[in-house]
């Protein structure tokens, strides 16, 4: 009988990527994937430790594994669970201390050796580990991926990062920052052509610290990656993330004003307006940097929408660093961002600090921060509302079960039950469009189609096609 397998991915979109890899790889040694846990001959939880409580998750998650496993052994089968990611990398052998579920450990850069330690577990009755730190011995032994099935695929062209901010975990989970090739790179994104992809999001820790060999063997930047990713004729889109401040240079900037495949969206963490917490979170840059950067992105593409990430209750974060935060954000303005609550990760050097900020203050502050954020998110959209855009098409949208309290809210009352089409605008905003009886889904998925924006949401745009 057919192995099966099932993979539960937390954080961002390069453990997506990493989830997409492991199951390439252990489909391609016999084992197809399962939604469900209690069917499983493998389950992997890939984790990540930038979260807050990521490592109680993991052990709730192995919890509710439990009964699945014993019951399994007690019908006389196996169940191997596997832990990957971050949290794997960052805890090692306490993972088999506190937990006699886990059958393996593997880290974010040394996966490829998953089959191998599966059949170590399968023949010697033992538990493994590897926790290895070599991301070119894995892009070197991964099969092709097979993950592009739609029109959007993520490829990792960068790991790792040698920044070493304060509150960060990636650079010892990671490793130190390390590039693909850019021929390696091309070969998997012509695999993912062949698929019919026609997105491409490029990923990394610190993705415009890209440095890969290029075609004369020497290190290229990101921009001239782009320039060689756009030649392909079937590539219509491309993104990148996530980017860091301090690499974020001319070449890259114009690359938003001379490719026109390249979207105009580009989430750039500054993490503070502060400068005081911006040097005690060792970042290298400025508030004054940040600006200038912004500055030079909208001189070359004026409609640039901006994400960023931030952190509020930073250790000794006092209330006019956090105005300065405020200010920060009144004066660029972002189209959508993500906002924490610091959390101490341990062995970073800020969660030794003795000037934690009490909770309390950290709540009142992101509430203030995210009610500006979600407001500036809402006036972005607003912006569209009567215009026309290419929007790409991926799926189906969920039904709603649920009518609004506000009949006019939205139009929610008139469009329970039809059927909606899901994409993305050039701007990453969700596009929906709702179709009539006499219109055929599948003509728009997986591709480009234009669009009037009639309605926006606090988080989406509603739309009508425009007939060709």
């Amino acid at each position: 009988m057919t192995k099966k397998i099932h993979i539960k991915t937390y954080g961002c979109q390069m453990n997506v990527y990493d989830s997409d890899r492991m199951q390439d790889l252990m489909n391609s040694v016999g084992y197809e994937n399962s939604d469900n846990v209690d069917d499983s001959d493998i389950v992997i939880i890939n984790t990540c430790h930038i979260r807050e409580k990521a490592s109680e998750k993991l052990f709730s998650d192995l919890g509710r594994i439990k009964p699945y496993k014993e019951k399994m052994h007690e019908n006389g089968k196996q169940m191997i669970v596997a832990v990957a990611g971050c949290v794997a990398q960052a805890e090692g052998q306490e993972i088999f201390k506190r937990s006699n579920v886990v059958d393996i450990i593997v880290g974010p850069e040394s996966y490829q050796t998953l089959p191998d330690l599966v059949g170590k577990v399968i023949r010697d009755k033992s538990r493994q580990i590897n926790l290895d730190f070599k991301p070119n011995n894995k892009f070197d032994t991964l099969p092709l991926n097979k993950a592009g099935v739609g029109a959007s695929a993520f490829v990792t062209v960068q790991e790792g990062c040698d920044k070493f901010c304060s509150f960060c975990v990636v650079p010892y989970t990671r490793g130190a920052e390390y590039s693909r090739d850019v021929k390696k790179v091309l070969y998997e994104i012509n695999g993912l052509v062949d698929k019919g992809v026609s997105e491409i999001y490029l990923l990394g820790q610190n993705v415009n610290a890209y440095h890969g060999i290029g075609y004369d063997n020497n290190p290229t930047n990101l921009a001239r990656l782009i320039e060689e990713i756009a030649k392909i004729p079937e590539i219509k889109r491309i993104r990148y993330t996530t980017s860091h401040p301090l690499d974020m240079n001319d070449d890259l900037i114009n690359a938003h004003r001379d490719i026109e495949k390249l979207m105009p969206f580009l989430h750039l963490p500054i993490q503070s307006g502060s400068n005081s917490v911006l040097k005690a979170m060792n970042r290298k840059h400025s508030r004054q940097d940040y600006f200038k950067i912004i500055e030079k992105l909208r001189k070359v593409r004026p409609d640039m929408g901006l994400s960023s990430d931030f952190i509020v209750g930073f250790p000794n974060e006092s209330e006019k660093d956090f105005y300065d935060t405020i200010d920060l954000v009144e004066k660029i303005g972002f189209t959508q961002c993500y906002s924490f609550k610091y959390s101490p990760r341990q062995g970073t050097p800020s969660a030794d600090s003795n000037n934690q900020v009490a909770e309390n203050i950290k709540d009142e502050r992101l509430a203030i921060l995210q009610k500006l954020l979600t407001n500036q998110q809402i006036e972005f959209n607003l912006k569209f509302e009567k215009t026309t855009m290419p929007v790409l098409f991926e799926k189906e949208a969920p039904k709603s079960n649920k009518k609004s309290k506000d009949k006019n809210q939205y139009e929610k009352t008139e469009i329970l039950g039809k059927t909606q089409i899901w994409g993305k605008s050039p701007w990453l905003q969700s596009v929906v469009v709702e179709l009539k009886h006499d219109e055929d889904g599948a003509q728009i998925i997986n591709k480009i189609k234009n669009v009037e924006i009639i309605k926006s949401r606090p988080s989406s745009l509603m739309a009508k096609l425009i007939k060709d």
